[in-house]
């Protein structure tokens, strides 16, 4: 069946973009109704009213969710975000993602995400705490090692972690590490899980590359975006030789054609309260002069819908490699085709951070822990292995890499479940 992917779409909420790709997919597979109807649809959604005593004595009530998107190939696995945006949509749609970015990096895990709708950069240490807690407690039906297990996202850290698996625990009555992952190291967590996700995106570059026949000594990089996953990936994308000549964060972008020095960089703005503002050693400019720069790589690792219909006819990057979840709209993906760029999309690129929690899970079960260069081994097979198999499925399938990796996905969840049976 001939499908063209300019029937792909934008559209109000992130969630039907999301279903965009999974329905051009879905028709290549030839999937039938029942099944699609099984994998387009969470198995659960909950929202969750927190009341939480805030410093000032007064209580507060924030709004929570936790939305198991599938759980198929193994338990659901999926970060919590503290942020004010979060809704229903964005958690169902980031949910969908995690089943299917793990069913292409072949971990048992399905998918899910949860949220509260909270700014936590106004909220003080022990007002997080309250609420991580009584977040947990809510929750504590849902989540479980064996059932569905959180991990950091945007607002949240290894703190907040520690604070829900020390709740979770409480709880049960037991020390429950296997819960969450992402937890600081004398917790049980994993080495290895901090740089994870920005690893991942310099092996799946690499990679391209390697397809490409771009030597990634002679190649240069702009990244948007310099959080943990944007400036690990630009440091570790330096150290394969690539020239990264743009940054950027909210203070805006910094470009330097002579290169700029990650490290010097990164050290700039961790003690510049995690801000680039004042940065001298480059040209400030926009982020959507970034984004349309002269290089071989582009590293969207910032926000959702970054490249879109209005800017993507300006993208002049040979490679797209997608750090962020979700940085490039549904009706993009055919102009940037028209282009001949090539995109990594974000279910394989940024896959490398599920892929060491579940290392983390793993070592959590055995009790037993590995070193650093055992964890970086193991994920690099993984992302190189997943990479070739959604490659190979573009060539067989005449599409670009993102439909490639929905088709890789989707196919392993279908056939999981007519394995299973039902009702």
């Amino acid at each position: 069946m001939e499908v063209k992917e300019s029937q792909l779409v934008e559209h109000s909420n992130p969630f039907e973009s999301m279903m965009s790709r999974f329905d051009v997919a879905a028709k290549i597979l030839g999937l039938d109704e029942d099944t699609y109807n099984m994998l387009k649809s969470p198995v659960k959604a909950v929202m969750v009213n927190v009341p939480v005593t805030m410093d000032n004595g007064r209580t507060q009530v924030f709004e929570g969710y936790r939305v198991i998107h599938n759980n198929y190939l193994g338990p659901s696995k999926g970060g919590i975000r503290y942020a004010m945006d979060v809704c229903l949509d964005e958690v169902k749609a980031l949910a969908a993602w995690m089943t299917w970015k793990c069913a292409v990096v072949n971990i048992p895990f399905g998918g899910a995400k949860g949220g509260i709708k909270c700014d936590p950069r106004i909220m003080s240490k022990g007002e997080l705490e309250r609420l991580t807690r009584a977040y947990t407690s809510a929750l504590s039906d849902v989540f479980g090692p064996e059932k569905d297990i959180p991990a950091p996202d945007m607002g949240t850290g290894q703190q907040e972690m520690a604070w829900l698996v020390d709740e979770f625990s409480k709880i049960k009555g037991y020390a429950n590490a296997g819960v969450v992952t992402g937890k600081p190291l004398v917790l049980g967590g994993s080495r290895g899980r901090v740089e994870a996700t920005g690893r991942g995106v310099m092996v799946t570059c690499r990679a391209a590359l390697n397809k490409l026949r771009i030597n990634p000594a002679n190649a240069t990089a702009a990244v948007q975006g310099f959080g943990n996953v944007g400036s690990i990936s630009a440091k570790l994308l330096e150290t394969q030789g690539i020239k990264i000549i743009a940054i950027s964060d909210v203070s805006g972008a910094y470009y330097n054609k002579e290169g700029i020095n990650v490290s010097e960089a990164i050290a700039y703005s961790q003690a510049n309260r995690n801000s680039l503002d004042g940065y001298r050693n480059a040209e400030k400019i926009t982020n959507e002069e970034l984004l349309t720069l002269d290089v071989d790589v582009l590293v969207p690792a910032a926000l959702q819908d970054q490249i879109t219909k209005h800017n993507a006819h300006k993208i002049r990057a040979k490679l797209i490699v997608e750090g962020a979840n979700g940085p490039t709209s549904a009706n993009a993906d055919d102009i940037l085709n028209s282009k001949g760029i090539i995109v990594v999309p974000d279910i394989l690129a940024n896959a490398g951070g599920v892929t060491v929690s579940y290392f983390e899970w793993v070592q959590n079960r055995m009790g037993y822990f590995w070193t650093e260069e055992r964890v970086n081994r193991r994920a690099d097979r993984t992302m190189k292995e997943a990479f070739e198999q959604v490659y190979q499925a573009s060539l067989k399938f005449n599409v670009n890499m993102r439909i490639a990796a929905y088709i890789v996905a989707i196919d392993k969840v279908a056939s999981t479940r007519k394995l299973l049976g039902g009702y």
